[in-house]
């Protein structure tokens, strides 16, 4: 196992990965915070859990589009698939010491 700091937010967080995920999971880290400053106006400013809240709403808006788009139905598979990512990363931080 290793491990990813990752900064949402200006806030660090340790998350535990498999060996080999650690650029996938900077990029999804990164998407995060890329959405954090739009998302944290949308929350009034009220606390971060409500900011996430709003990222992960965006992403599954940006998700759902694809989905909307896709004849094949390979969005709403790329979405189940984000979904169990997003799962497995919220049983992570929620774990004690998980973020710095």
């Amino acid at each position: 196992m290793s491990e990813v700091t990752l900064t949402i937010g200006g806030r660090r967080h340790i998350v535990a990965c498999h060996d080999g995920e650690e650029a996938q999971v900077r990029r999804l880290g990164d998407m995060l915070d890329q959405r954090w400053a739009s998302a944290e106006r949308a929350a009034g400013g009220l606390n971060g859990e409500r900011a996430m809240l709003f990222v992960a709403l965006m992403l599954a808006d940006a998700l759902d589009e694809t989905d909307r788009r896709s004849p094949d139905g390979a969005g709403e598979a790329l979405l189940a698939r984000v979904a169990d990512r997003l799962e497995a990363l919220a049983d992570t931080l929620e774990k004690p010491g998980a973020s710095a």
